[in-house]
Parts: C-alpha cells; sequence; structure tokens
C-alpha cells in the first residue's frame, strides 16, 4: 500500500512498567474507535428501508424498490471481499474514515437523482464504500484482542450496528418533523432521511481518524498473544506477525478452508433472515397490519436494539459454556429465530404485540450475524482477517440481502406476503444445516 493507507511501522517496545496501562488504555481507545464508527456507517444504510413507504407512494413498486435496496448488497459483498483483502495490508485508522466520509457524502446526494436507474448506480457507489467499514474492523480486533475474550469482546463490538441501525429510526422522525418546520414542503420530508445521517457519517470519519491506531506494535506494544499469554490451536505454527501478500491469503488461508465455505454459505441465510425481516417491516406493518408508521419505526428501531442483548448473549455463551465454539450458539439462536418468524407471520395482535415480536427476531438473529464474523477471524492468522470476514461477508451481502430485497420483493409481487414469509423461515433450516460441520472444531490453545 502507498500513501495514509500504508501500515504503521512496528516502533521500540515501551519499557515492561508502562505496558501493562498503555496496552489497558489504547484498547478501550480502539475498541470505542471501531464501536462508534462502525455504528455511523449504520446510519448510512439503514435509511434507505426508512424511506420505502415514502417512496412508494412516488409510485415505486416493491420490485423496484428490492432491486434498488439490492445494489447496496451487491457491491457491500463484493467490496468486503476485495476491501478486506486490501485492509490486510492497510492502516485501518485511514482506511475506515475515508469509507465513512465517501458513504457520507453519497447519501447528501443520493435524494438529487430520481429514477431507478439513477437511484440503482447510487445505492451501489453506497454499498461499495460501506464496504470499507468491517474489515479494518475485523484486523484492529484480531491485532488488539486474543482468541479466548474474542467472542464476547466482539459481540461487544458487533452491537455497535444494532445502535446505528435502530437509532437511524428516531433520527429519520426527527429530521423529516425539523425539515417540515423549516418550510419543506411534506412531499419532499422523505429526503431528510438520507441528509442528516450523511453529515453525522462526516462528523463520525473525522472522529475516527483521531482516535483509531493500527497495531499494538505500531505503538511501542507487544503482540496480543504475548501479552495475554493467549494462542490460537487453529493457527499454531503460524508466523502471526508476517504481513501476507494477496495470494497468499486468498490461495493459502481463505479459498481452500472448507470451513470459510461453511460459514460463508450459513451466512447467506442469516443476512436473508436479517434483512428480510428489517428491510420491510416499515411497509409489512403500515400497509398489511395498518399500524401507524410512528409505531412501526419504533418497532424497527427495538429490532435493532434487541439485538444487541442477542450479540452479546451469543458471544458470552461461546466463550462460557462452549469454549470459545460458535457453532452450538449459532445454531440455538436461529432456531428461536425461526419461531419469531413464524409468529410474526401467523399471528394477529396489536401494534405492542408486533414490536415485542420484532425485538424478539433482533435478538436471536443478531447474535449469529456477530458470531459468523468472530468464527471466522478464529480459524485463520490474524493478517488475513480482513480477508476472511469479508469472503463470509460476501456471500452474506451478494446472496443474503440480495434475497431479502430483491428476490424476496419479487416473491411477494408475485405470490404475497405468505410467500414471503415462507421464504425467510425456509432460510433460518439451511442457515442452521450449513452450520452443523463447525459444531465440534476447537479454537483455543488452552
Amino acid at each position: 500500500m502507498i500513501g495514509i493507507f500504508t501500515p504503521a511501522p512496528h516502533i521500540e517496545q515501551l519499557p515492561a512498567d508502562q505496558i501493562k496501562k498503555r496496552y489497558t488504555f489504547l484498547r478501550w481507545q480502539v475498541f470505542l474507535a471501531i464501536f462508534l464508527g462502525y455504528a455511523a456507517f449504520y446510519l448510512v444504510r439503514n435509511n434507505y428501508g426508512l424511506a420505502m413507504p415514502f417512496l412508494v407512494k412516488l409510485g415505486y413498486t416493491k420490485t423496484q424498490l428490492g432491486l434498488i435496496g439490492s445494489a447496496y448488497a451487491a457491491a457491500y459483498g463484493w467490496s468486503k471481499f476485495i476491501m478486506g483483502n486490501i485492509s490486510d495490508r492497510s492502516n485501518p485508522r485511514y482506511f475506515m474514515a475515508t469509507g465513512l466520509f465517501l458513504s457520507g457524502l453519497v447519501n447528501i446526494f443520493f435524494p438529487v437523482f430520481s429514477g431507478v436507474a439513477l437511484m440503482y448506480c447510487m445505492m451501489f457507489i453506497n454499498g461499495w464504500v460501506g464496504g470499507m467499514g468491517y474489515p479494518p474492523c475485523g484486523r484492529t480486533m484480531a491485532h488488539w484482542f486474543s482468541i479466548s475474550e474474542r467472542g464476547t469482546k466482539m459481540s461487544v463490538w458487533n452491537c455497535s450496528h444494532n445502535i446505528g441501525g435502530g437509532i437511524i429510526a428516531p433520527i429519520a422522525g426527527w429530521a423529516m418533523t425539523l425539515v417540515v418546520l423549516m418550510g419543506v414542503p411534506e412531499a419532499s420530508k422523505w429526503e431528510a432521511i438520507f441528509y442528516v445521517p450523511g453529515i453525522l457519517a462526516i462528523v463520525g470519519s473525522f472522529f475516527v481518524m483521531f482516535m483509531l491506531r493500527d497495531t499494538p506494535q505500531s505503538v511501542g506494544l507487544p503482540p496480543i498473544e504475548e501479552f495475554r499469554n493467549d494462542y490460537a490451536l487453529t493457527t499454531v505454527g503460524i508466523n502471526a506477525e508476517k504481513e501476507l501478500s494477496t495470494k497468499e491469503i486468498l490461495l493459502k488461508y481463505v479459498l481452500p478452508n472448507k470451513w470459510l465455505w461453511c460459514l460463508a454459505l450459513s451466512n447467506v441465510f442469516v443476512y436473508t433472515v436479517r434483512y428480510g425481516a428489517l428491510n420491510w417491516a416499515p411497509l409489512y406493518l403500515t400497509s398489511v397490519k395498518h399500524i401507524p408508521f410512528s409505531h412501526a419505526s419504533w418497532a424497527y428501531f427495538l429490532y435493532e436494539f434487541a439485538g444487541i442483548a442477542g450479540t452479546i448473549g451469543c458471544g458470552w455463551i461461546s466463550d462460557r459454556f462452549f469454549h470459545s465454539r460458535r457453532s452450538p450458539a449459532i445454531i440455538i439462536f436461529m432456531a428461536l429465530a425461526f419461531v419469531s418468524v413464524f409468529l410474526y407471520w401467523k399471528v394477529d395482535g396489536s401494534g405492542l404485540f408486533y414490536t415485542i415480536i420484532l425485538a424478539s427476531l433482533g435478538l436471536f438473529v443478531y447474535g449469529p450475524v456477530g458470531l459468523i464474523g468472530v468464527n471466522a477471524l478464529d480459524i485463520v492468522p490474524k493478517k488475513a482477517a480482513g480477508s476472511a470476514t469479508g469472503f463470509t461477508g460476501l456471500f452474506g451481502y451478494l446472496f443474503g440481502t440480495t434475497g431479502a430485497t430483491l428476490v424476496m420483493g419479487m416473491i411477494m409481487d408475485t405470490w404475497g406476503w405468505n410467500a414471503g414469509f415462507l421464504f425467510l423461515l425456509a432460510s433460518c433450516v439451511l442457515a442452521v444445516l450449513f452450520m452443523l460441520p463447525l459444531i465440534r472444531i476447537r479454537v483455543t490453545a488452552k
């Protein structure tokens, strides 16, 4: 890499009596940087689902809206993989900040364009630069947090997207109210759903650049494995600090790895459930269940925030009860997600009932979302962390999110909402089936 993206060089190690205090402080600092930074990425990606009810009123069909939304998924999936490989050889401090800044700009300009083709192109660009968010976070987690703590710590970090994806609902409501008070016509208030998050993302990019650091060695600290005496069984015998070439990463540690393929295929169906429930919730609740948009937006909000408890709980369970094996916890949570989808579909109730059901679904689906990424980190060297998580993310977004947006939109336009829910239930089952081969995989050296 060249320029600001070049990895920060290692410097002379600090005196022994300073290492613990400095390590503790910087671990909190880099964690905060990637937590809030990644949350900001979700302000400028989950806002599209909130705009759907307003775009329907402008004449767009569910298939067209699904097509536009699929542009983000397709671009993000490929970007997460390609940019993940680049991020393995980059300084995450500047790499992540650049992606967040550009995503903010795209959102500010998005409402200027109309028509399916132009909106598709803008959403594709947004997805591509959005793919610069997760890989540098994976690289940072792999370098600053060791394997026996990673399930819990990374699950806590993974809640960042629940926070970002959740608070966008009240932010959008506030923004639309504000612009109407400022004199913007009622028919154009939906544009604020893109303007305000775009500005917040740009502010967040400068926060990331100020707070984030590259490797511990770049600030005079020893590798995390040495500091915590915690080494991965799956990477024993590998020089963990050796920078790897693109060829080595892909042809030695990623593409031939059968366990990564199982994770990637399971991720397809986890993401189908995640976004199939989330993206269509405002439209389903307002048009089928006749719940006011204000109530539907709070259900959308709680779907994300309930995922915080699910994400942390699933990671903690994998560390505490399954000795850092992720597959058993993922299987349990996806089985419970199946139950929530069924109740969401079949049981008629009040707005409160649907809010509770959506919250339960968010709780159960977000644990697997986070742990699949953790599992990918567990089974490759840390210098291949971005590529491994990018590989599983490629499948999740290219096929899973596309299935949840474009395919599900087409299914519902053709056969109705019932067919869409059957599609989600089948996805829960397939996610479990692809996780079964990993159920006995051990990752810790202790």
